[in-house]
């Protein structure tokens, strides 16, 4: 069984979406930011503080391919995670890849003034670049859910939907041969 990966910008919801998901599907739930605190006993804000980016996306790329060789997963990436084309290759080679997709507005409110996230800080047009320099990557999901104006549930419910369609396909195709 393959894992499902939930990829997107921060703040779309990947994390709490990917633990109600887990649950539904009676899967691990797994998130790569977690995952990297665990191995270097630093958060991603200490990472990036100490150590830069370049090491944060080392550490990163080490989980990715740990868990993209694990089954019946629901991962969590970070939002730069799928940039390396390594990353992507070795998460999609066993997974379905989806893209949580939100508005700007919907992520800032989301975040609000709460904000860890080392790449979310500074100004608005920063983060707006980082924002609409990422949706070509993410556009290159299996499908995309959009979660600015859905709970949880219906995000967790359209995505089972989605799954279910894909599945009915396959065996479609697999009828076809």
């Amino acid at each position: 069984m393959r894992n499902i990966v939930l990829i997107g910008f921060m703040g779309t919801g990947k994390s709490t979406v990917g633990k109600r998901l887990a649950q539904s599907l009676a899967w691990d739930f797994v998130d790569t930011d977690y995952e990297i605190g665990e191995v270097t006993s630093l958060s991603v804000s200490e990472i990036f503080r100490r150590h830069g980016e370049t090491r944060f996306r080392s550490e990163e790329s080490i989980v990715v391919a740990r868990l993209s060789q694990q089954e019946r997963l629901v991962i969590a990436t970070g939002g730069g995670t799928v940039l390396n084309p390594l990353n992507w290759d070795a998460l999609a080679q066993n997974g379905t890849v989806i893209a949580l997709h939100a508005s700007l507005e919907a992520i800032l409110a989301r975040i609000g003034n709460k904000n860890d996230r080392p790449l979310l800080k500074g100004p608005r047009e920063a983060i707006e670049k980082l924002w609409s320099e990422r949706q070509e990557c993410y556009s290159q999901a299996d499908f995309i859910v959009d979660t600015s104006q859905k709970s949880v549930d219906e995000v967790v419910k359209e995505i089972l939907i989605q799954l279910e369609r894909m599945t009915k396909n396959e065996f479609s195709e697999v009828a076809k041969d």
